[in-house]
């Protein structure tokens, strides 16, 4: 059984009592961790053969969980800025997503994961994508944590060619990649299943989604809520709003991660509250287009809220560390309150409830004895973190990627000292590069040029 201790380090738990260890340490034996706390404490359970690394009093927190990400839309960044949402959808990102390949869906996935552990992410839930063996192929290789899924879809206007399927095609896909996937990789990857939206799902593919992921003990990713034309849509075919329908089918319930969640009433979160529905908050996508959830209104009725940062076409940074610093700061402007969603809060968000949204809280989530060794290393010693008065505070609104040195999952470094450990970072930036261009050009979309090129 091989040890590893990192000491010298300054650690913030995230356990239930929120503990935070001066001048700490961890011991990890194989994937998870045996103790933590102070070095002396920690001496008796050394063995020859430990590992030790110095942690030059740096901060070591629990990885980052992102619960919304599109992995397959990471090489379509920054082909629909500045436009509405059915240009974005309809003219941008479906003939986009439809044009690829599952070796491009591969290298995307790749790229993501490569700015995923750059900002402290070692865990993420898909938010839905169609090539889920690229997506596995490349987080089984790059050593990264997460839930795939694949966005299914089996009504809906304007779905490309290639995409349109009926509700037991859509079934047995999910099925399909259920046994391939699920479990793998020394369990760092499952798989859940995916309902784009209500625009694009049936009632019986929502019906048919909802009793066998029960049955297989597995969660459930939607977009909920989304936009107001979401709402006038449902309430037009349905006969209510989004969630109200949603809860007359029966399907909302603890394993449904709910994404975005713009556009609900007061009595909706309540229904949300009820039946214990985990929320994704994706405030740099909402800010986009969408508008503002009412997300502090969720916190404080005990509602599970993680944040995610959507793909990279509706948010071009898609760093989890600038989600927490915008989760921090929009919702203080809109209600003119200083106290809203104050730093504690936030790195919940990304940890402890990120970890229930996920379904994964028995494992990761906080650093504890008997969980999995998913850390992070944050060097806080450069001029835009300094001085630390308040560390918690610092890592919210002060800290930037260029602060995460290293990061571990599943007892592993997946980075060391900035440099990814587990693929050559710089053949998937070439591959995205060429790659990038060719779906473009196949997908035929027009992107325009703002200013004169010479």
């Amino acid at each position: 059984m091989s040890q590893t201790l990192i000491k010298n380090i300054n650690i913030l738990s995230m356990d239930e009592s929120r503990s935070v260890f001066i001048d700490g340490a961890i011991l990890i034996e194989n994937n998870k961790i045996l103790e933590i706390g102070k070095y002396n404490n920690i001496k008796p359970f050394l063995k020859n053969e430990v590992i030790v690394e110095d942690g030059k009093n740096n901060w070591v927190l629990p990885g980052l969980i992102n619960t919304h990400v599109h992995t397959s839309q990471q090489l379509g960044r920054g082909i629909a800025d500045d436009v509405d949402l059915l240009v974005w959808l309809r003219e941008r990102i479906w003939p986009y997503e439809s044009n690829l390949t599952e070796e491009d869906s591969y290298i995307s996935s790749l790229l993501c994961a490569i700015e995923q552990i750059k900002s402290g992410v070692t865990c993420f839930v898909e938010a839905g994508g169609q090539h889920v063996n690229g997506m596995g192929r490349a987080i089984e290789q790059i050593g990264i944590r997460a839930a795939l899924v694949k966005s299914t879809m089996d009504t809906g206007i304007g779905l490309p060619k290639i995409w349109q399927k009926d509700t037991n095609e859509e079934i047995d896909s999910q099925l399909s990649n259920f046994e391939k996937w699920h479990n793998v990789a020394n369990q760092r990857i499952k798989y859940w299943f995916g309902l784009r939206t209500i625009f694009n799902n049936t009632d019986e593919l929502i019906i048919k989604t909802k009793e066998i992921a029960d049955k297989l003990n597995i969660g459930i990713h939607m977009h909920v809520a989304e936009i107001r034309e979401e709402i006038e849509f449902s309430k037009n075919t349905r006969g209510s709003s989004t969630v109200t329908h949603l809860n007359k089918l029966g399907v909302l319930g603890e394993n449904f991660l709910a994404a975005h969640c713009v556009w609900m009433s007061d009595e909706e979160i309540q229904i949300f509250k009820n039946k214990n529905v985990k929320v994704t908050h994706n405030p740099a996508a909402a800010m986009k287009v969408l508008g503002f959830a009412e997300i502090p209104k969720m916190l404080e009725e005990g509602i599970c809220v993680s944040i995610g940062t959507d793909g990279a076409p509706c948010n071009n940074r898609m760093s989890l560390i600038d989600e927490m610093w915008l989760t921090s700061l929009i919702h203080k402007g809109r209600k003119l309150n200083p106290k809203v969603i104050p730093a504690e809060t936030v790195l919940e968000m990304v940890t402890r409830n990120a970890s229930e949204c996920a379904l994964w809280d028995k494992e990761i989530g906080s650093l504890e004895k008997g969980k999995k060794a998913d850390l992070i290393v944050i060097d806080p010693k450069t001029a835009t973190m300094l001085p630390m008065h308040d560390p918690i505070a610092n890592l919210v609104s002060s800290m930037r990627t260029h602060n995460v040195k290293s990061v571990m999952c599943d007892g592993k470094w997946i980075m060391k000292n900035e440099i990814i450990k587990t693929i050559d970072e710089k053949m998937v930036i070439n591959e995205s590069i060429k790659r990038s261009k060719e779906i473009i050009e196949r997908s035929k979309i027009k992107i325009p040029k703002r200013f004169k090129y010479i």
